[in-house]
């Protein structure tokens, strides 16, 4: 039979028992011994449902308390000298502060792992960076593993790829030069592994699915010639595109298999499946672990029944990449549309998925006619249902006048009209959008939607927020205001509420970074925006200042990207629907007397193809939607946008025609690296980057803040310069934020007088 295998499972746990053990720990509310209790409950449980659904070979390394890259990183002893830790001795507060900072260091870099919304921890690279394997928590989740019965296969990040996703620390220095020091390590860590019964191992080389440079090629052979006399048999896995450009070079190289993501890139089976030798295991991934939709099993079975004829055993069936993406189980939705609910897959239910192939593909269709026909009628149902499509939508993308997209007039006149009547300081000051989600506010929304809080009781809870924040911020003497969200569960969740086209989860979470969980919402037919979302939060927050207001909007390409999106039509024509229904909010909320509006744009880079071919066709309809949010809005209103947590180095000309107003930036992880592309790009228009990093829970120095924005000051006019924080402040508490505000305000106000003497 063919084998039913997969890399990775939702790690979070059912409820985010994950989540909330974690932050307990961080809190010292909960001990070690209980956090890791809970974390090995997780593992049984999801063991236990993937042994259910027929799988073969059970994941063991997927689980992590914060992030993969971070534990490899540890596995290896390759964490900053700079924390001061002994890494074979790293204890779970240091593994935490590595994350999240500490009194005396910053944060390790945070970024997108490939095109996802997933975060990983940036590995540090130095000319005299060392490496020590030590597999101490791996073997303990093998030996936990092995306990079931069951047979394993622990996932591992591949060598070149964790080079790959670092950066490095020192001027001058090719990170692919540590290679050589990496290998004996990473050699003796899957030595160990195979000392603990381990036969097979799957090394993820997802960097073969980017455009990477012929350095990065030739180090293939040599290293997977080093690694394969381990005494493991080897799998390498590859997603989230195609790798059919690199098939001579993987079927040369010494090993026993490899996955490639056929969701994304279908069009690579025929290619590798005819040319595959017979020695070797080949593994399809065609059930999409990135999407929710419910695979149309008749088509799947029809695609692999000839390459399993071809193959015979070597075929290996899986889901496209780890199901970290997937929320975990759609069986305890139960306020789902039924029709909608009827057309969806969560993690649990791709695995069953998967084992009603391997069932067909051994015995023949006949033995999984039930299933067989419950996945036609779904496929169908999707096709011809009356809640998907909308005309009067459809018409006005049709219709749209030529440049449409266009503002009114270009930066240069527009900020003239905007400087008029804000009136503000040099180094104006502002934030990125979200103030701390209290207690008290979370109880209130919660309540509110459990029918226990009237509507005018929840207003007037989420008013006296607004007030408080809108005090507070006075207080602090910030230029340009925000109302603080308090209303907001989520950025994305909380506009989808209120669209036609979305719909919603209980339970489908889905880890973003750390503890942080989403639950993205599920785009399901044409988006449209039946009444105003924002406009009575941000008029009411205007109303008790005479100070600028920002109005908060989240941009098209975010409300698609970070949401489950319809796969039934071309992402471009979603993305415009959402710019339009944003820019009803934007004429409404400019209306109402709200001249400062911020939309958002985070997952602009992180919805770039991997594929630099393919990026102008993207870049073209992500950065014509933006500029459609904003379509007939006076010049004198400022539009603002947000970016963080990626690199925008090779894509400044598409920011740039975005032409929003200002763009706030996250930068102080990186030291203000960033701002040396947009300075040798002369990026046109206002620019705020980070000055502090929101995600630790300290408090910057002065003289930190000092340092970045002296070294801002270098390179951006000081007409030009705005100063933030890195992003929202939804996650921190009241004391820190203000604390850290007043230190981002006196010292702005330092500089200013420096400048205006």
């Amino acid at each position: 039979m063919n084998t039913f295998h997969l890399s990775g499972y939702p790690r979070i746990g059912a409820k985010r028992e994950l989540k909330f053990a974690v932050e307990a720990f961080w809190k010292g509310s909960k001990s070690e011994a209980e956090l890791r209790q809970i974390a090995a409950d997780i593992r049984q449980k999801n063991w236990a449902t993937q042994i259910a659904a027929g799988a073969d070979l059970l994941p063991v390394g997927d689980f992590s308390y914060y992030d993969h890259v971070l534990d490899t990183l540890c596995a290896l002893g390759a964490i900053p000298a700079r924390f001061g830790f002994d890494a074979a001795k790293l204890t779970l507060s240091q593994y935490f502060e590595l994350a999240r900072g500490n009194a005396t260091q910053v944060a390790m870099e945070m970024t997108k792992w490939f095109d996802t919304n997933y975060h990983y921890i940036v590995p540090e690279w130095h000319q005299d960076t060392s490496f020590k394997a030590n597999a101490t928590n791996l073997i303990t989740q093998i030996e936990e593993a092995k306990a079931t019965g069951h047979d394993i296969k622990p996932t591992l990040i591949g060598p070149l790829t964790l080079l790959w996703l670092g950066k490095e620390k020192d001027t001058g220095h090719n990170r692919l030069q540590l290679l050589p020091r990496l290998l004996p390590e990473y050699q003796k860590l899957l030595r160990e592994l195979a000392n603990a019964g381990v036969d097979w191992i799957q090394i993820d080389e997802p960097i073969l699915a980017v455009d990477i440079a012929r350095e990065w090629l030739d180090a293939f052979a040599p290293t997977y010639q080093e690694l394969a006399i381990t005494g493991t048999r080897i799998i390498i896995g590859s997603y989230f595109g195609s790798v059919a450009e690199h098939l001579n070079l993987l079927k040369s190289l010494p090993v026993n298999g490899v996955h490639i993501d056929c969701v994304r890139a279908p069009e690579q089976l025929a290619e590798f499946a005819n040319a595959w030798p017979e020695n070797k295991v080949l593994s399809v991934g065609l059930i999409d672990g990135r999407n929710v939709w419910r695979a149309n099993l008749r088509e799947v079975i029809d695609l692999l029944a000839p390459v399993a004829t071809q193959l015979g055993n070597n075929l290996w069936i899986a889901p496209s990449c780890s199901l970290l993406h997937s929320p975990q189980d759609l069986s305890v939705e139960e306020k789902l549309n039924p029709e909608i609910r009827n057309w969806l897959a969560f993690a649990a239910q791709k695995l069953q998925e998967l084992g009603i192939i391997k069932q067909a593909l051994a015995h023949g269709k006949d033995t999984v006619q039930e299933a067989l026909a419950a996945s036609d009628a779904a496929a169908a149902g999707r096709k011809t249902s009356k809640l998907i499509h909308n005309d009067k939508v459809a018409q006005r993308v049709a219709n749209l006048r030529t440049h449409a997209d266009q503002r009114h007039s270009p930066f240069a006149q527009r900020i003239e009209k905007q400087q008029a009547w804000m009136n503000l300081p040099l180094l104006p000051t502002t934030t990125i959008g979200s103030f701390p989600q209290t207690q008290e506010i979370r109880q209130a929304r919660a309540a509110f939607k459990k029918g226990e809080l009237s509507a005018a009781d929840y207003e007037a809870a989420m008013k006296k927020d607004i007030a408080y924040c809108v005090k507070q911020q006075e207080q602090l003497d910030i230029d340009v205001l925000v109302h603080g969200e308090a209303e907001r569960n989520d950025m994305v969740e909380y506009f989808g509420e209120q669209l036609d086209g979305y719909c919603f989860t209980q339970y489908g979470w889905v880890q973003s970074y750390g503890s942080r969980c989403v639950k993205p919402p599920i785009i399901f037919g044409d988006v449209a925006r039946p009444k105003a979302m924002t406009v009575a939060w941000s008029a009411y927050a205007q109303s008790l200042t005479k100070r600028p207001m920002k109005g908060m909007l989240t941009g098209p390409v975010t409300m698609m990207k970070w949401s489950f999106v319809r796969n039934d039509v071309p992402l471009s024509l979603v993305c415009k629907q959402i710019a339009l229904a944003l820019n009803d909010e934007v004429l409404d909320l400019e209306k109402a007397g709200i001249r400062v509006i911020q939309i958002d744009e985070p997952a602009i880079r992180e919805a770039l193809p991997l594929k630099r071919a393919q990026w102008d066709e993207y870049l073209a309809w992500a950065c014509e939607s933006f500029r459609l949010t904003s379509t007939d809005a006076d010049d004198s209103t400022q539009i603002h946008t947000h970016m963080c947590y990626s690199e925008f180095n090779d894509i400044l000309p598409a920011i740039a025609s975005m032409d929003a107003d200002v763009i706030t930036i996250e930068t102080s992880r990186s030291d203000m690296e960033l701002l040396d592309a947009f300075v040798k790009f002369s990026y046109p228009n206002d620019i705020g980057p980070g000055v502090y990093d929101i995600h630790s829970p300290r408090v910057p120095t002065e003289a930190e803040v000092e340092h970045l924005l002296r070294k801002a000051l270098k390179v951006i006019d000081q007409r030009r310069l705005w100063v933030n924080p890195d992003c929202g402040l939804k996650t921190r508490g009241w004391p820190e934020t203000t604390a850290a505000l007043q230190v981002m305000v006196n010292v702005t106000k330092k500089l200013r007088a420096e400048l205006n003497a």
